[in-house]
């Protein structure tokens, strides 16, 4: 369990449905525990309907550099994928940034339907499976299809002309707050800022920045009736280059996926941005352990150490 679960009273609940949905009358809530960052809820109402409750963090304890107005970003994104005709998005009922109901800021959005594929992995067939990632392959080129006039985090006002820009930021942050709490990375921070600048040309070719959810791992994705049902949790979206979500990685990319997204074979310039992708994702979780305190996390720590290390062998060695 992290530190940034921002739990409520029943009474500060109720008080947030009030205000949200002052018709409706509350039959049920049930806190949602799957997800490891936000607290959030499920409202049932009188009438059979249900909306769902995302609460932020009451403070920064916990949170990393990079992480700027979540909770902002994610109805930002949400809204801008309902107003491209995105699939699997849920539309947002009602936000409140002001922190005056509540200690963090929060939304409710409406209940998708069915459960995530996390959950409920062990009952679907690897046929099943492979066609519910075809169809995310074929939702992450819609998303990618979505397109910003600059590059930058949604909840962030700062914004880069290059991608290699953000990609100087983003591993700027992760890395300051890595030597904050003294967390050794098991690499030179300036050796990779130093590789980072001398590849460049790598990310300056991409010159169209597009809509990236960037954690669309199988927790985030929903499924009915071996269908995708759902795109949840857009906190982390940025105008970024598609290859940088999560179906990219090296521990979750498939055949499946890429062929739904239209693409299987990568140039040797795209492979080496990937993998700097990958590096970059596995030095975040690796840092956020030190900082969300999970309990219990000694295995999946040693998970991510070793694909952060073996992700930056890697851009050594071929460099």
């Amino acid at each position: 369990m992290s530190i940034t679960k921002n739990r409520q009273s029943r009474e500060t609940l109720l008080a947030l449905a009030a205000a949200a949905f002052p018709h409706q009358e509350v039959s049920h809530i049930t806190e949602l525990t799957e997800g490891m960052f936000n607290a959030a809820y499920r409202l049932d109402f009188a009438d059979g309907s249900a909306s769902i409750l995302k609460i932020a963090a009451a403070s920064k304890d916990g949170l990393l550099s990079n992480e700027i107005d979540l909770m902002q970003a994610e109805v930002a994104a949400m809204e801008l994928a309902q107003a491209n005709g995105l699939p699997h998005v849920a539309r947002v009922q009602y936000s409140d940034f002001s922190r005056t109901r509540c200690d963090g800021t929060y939304f409710f959005m409406e209940a998708m339907p069915g459960c995530s594929v996390n959950s409920c992995r062990g009952e679907l067939s690897p046929e099943t499976f492979a066609s519910l990632m075809r169809e995310v392959g074929q939702f992450q080129k819609q998303t990618a299809a979505i397109h910003g006039e600059k590059f930058g985090l949604l909840g962030d006002e700062k914004r880069f002309d290059t991608l290699h820009e953000l990609m100087q930021y983003l591993f700027t942050h992760v890395l300051h707050d890595a030597a904050a709490r003294q967390i050794d990375l098991g690499l030179d921070p300036k050796h990779l800022m130093h590789l980072l600048e001398e590849e460049r040309h790598l990310f300056d070719g991409v010159k169209q920045p597009s809509l990236v959810h960037w954690d669309m791992w199988e927790g985030n994705i929903f499924v009915q009736d071996g269908h995708v049902s759902g795109i949840i949790d857009w906190e982390r979206a940025m105008w970024a280059d598609p290859f940088m979500d999560d179906r990219f990685r090296c521990h979750t990319r498939s055949q499946a996926f890429l062929e739904g997204y239209g693409q299987t074979a990568f140039s040797a310039g795209e492979q080496r941005r990937i993998r700097w992708y990958d590096l970059f994702l596995f030095i975040t979780m690796y840092v956020e352990c030190f900082y969300r305190q999970y309990a219990d996390n000694t295995d999946f720590v040693n998970w991510i150490r070793h694909e952060k290390d073996s992700a930056w062998k890697d851009i050594q060695v071929q460099h």
